[in-house]
């Protein structure tokens, strides 16, 4: 059993997702706030589409639950045949790495198993695979505390702050890396309201990020993505602290549409601007925002609410899913690794390498 909340101290118990005896369970993210339920992933295809269909979701998660579907897959393989195990997974892989492609976390931890896939010998392959996953879940948590330790020391006076989407617990392998840094800030006395968008138009911030936050009993106040510049103006917050699914080699951003909205309000308004993510979300094969790709997605999310009709008959829409935000526009970048101020190629390089 992979136990995280008795991995280290004061660990927040949202728990996403779950190992247990060899099953993967996620927490289905479609369902909150109304309801807690937990998703059985018999085999690979329903972990890729538990990743396409937003029953996980967030960069960190993805790829964690990737490495325990490989797991999955690999059983299944080598009971279909011991010989040719490592061809019968291919498919699956590519079936995994396809199910959300922005999320460089996914390409990371598939090529972590990858690794293992190619050290193991004529042995069943499922123990190694599975210790190695675990321990990407474990990096993962271990990295989120460090994040939030980092991140909540750059915050000096006692201040409101605001969040976009979700980039806590249920988007990570837990704690958060956004809300991992709002969950230290405001043990640490510093932080005492989050102000989150509602996050359009999956609602990630009302649904979840407010969920959350009210776990822990820290004051949340949403608004729409719309009203966040009259907030700034306003003087209600003195941070903007975000998650990101990939951050180039030079460091932009890419993360929620609507991501970059921010970054240009917080720029006008005196407003700091932190990024917080793991270092397995830097990508230094990309070279700049320019090449990341922009998933889309369909145009009935904008269409719809809750599965009814809102829009005009006859009305299109354009469901880009993330957005860029220049690296110019970044304050901080805090990773596990440290924090990079007015991140460039060669700061979020440095860093890379310590």
């Amino acid at each position: 059993m992979f136990a995280s909340e008795k991995m280290l101290p004061g660990y927040d118990g949202v728990r996403p997702i779950v190992w247990e005896q060899g099953v993967l369970r996620l927490l289905d993210q479609r369902r909150l706030p109304q309801s807690h339920e937990m998703l059985e992933l018999p085999d690979v295809a329903a972990a890729a589409n538990a990743i396409r269909d937003m029953v996980v979701r967030g960069a960190p998660a993805i790829g964690i639950t990737a490495a325990y579907a490989i797991v999955i897959a690999a059983r299944a393989r080598y009971a279909q045949d011991p010989g040719s195990w490592r061809e019968l997974l291919q498919p699956d892989l590519e079936l995994l790495a396809a199910a959300r492609p922005t999320a460089v976390n996914l390409a990371w931890a598939i090529e972590q198993m990858r690794l293992v896939i190619d050290q193991v010998g004529d042995t069943d392959p499922v123990p190694l695979l599975e210790k190695r996953a675990i321990e990407i879940h474990r990096q993962d948590l271990e990295a989120n505390y460090e994040m939030g330790r980092l991140g909540s020391q750059l915050i000096r006076n006692r201040c409101a702050v605001l969040t976009h989407c979700n980039a806590g617990a249920l988007a990570t392998g837990g704690y958060g890396t956004a809300l991992g840094v709002i969950r230290s800030g405001f043990a640490d006395g510093k932080i005492f309201m989050v102000y989150a968008d509602e996050t359009r138009p999956w609602l990630q911030g009302a649904r979840l990020t407010a969920w959350e936050l009210l776990q822990d009993r820290i004051p949340v106040t949403l608004l729409t993505e719309g009203a966040a510049a009259t907030l700034m103006k306003q003087g209600k917050v003195d941070w903007v602290i975000v998650g990101s699914d990939r951050i180039a080699a030079n460091g932009d951003v890419a993360n929620k549409i609507g991501t970059y909205s921010l970054a240009v309000n917080a720029r006008y308004h005196g407003v700091n601007f932190m990024v917080a993510a793991p270092t397995s979300t830097v990508d230094l094969s990309t070279a700049s925002g320019a090449d990341i790709p922009i998933e889309q997605r369909p145009a009935s999310e904008v269409l719809s609410c809750g599965g009814q009709h809102m829009a005009a008959s006859g009305a299109e829409a354009w469901n880009p899913v993330f957005d860029i935000t220049p690296a110019e526009l970044v304050d901080f970048i805090v990773t596990e690794k440290g924090i990079v101020e007015a991140p460039n190629r060669q700061k979020i390089l440095q860093m890379m390498q310590s």
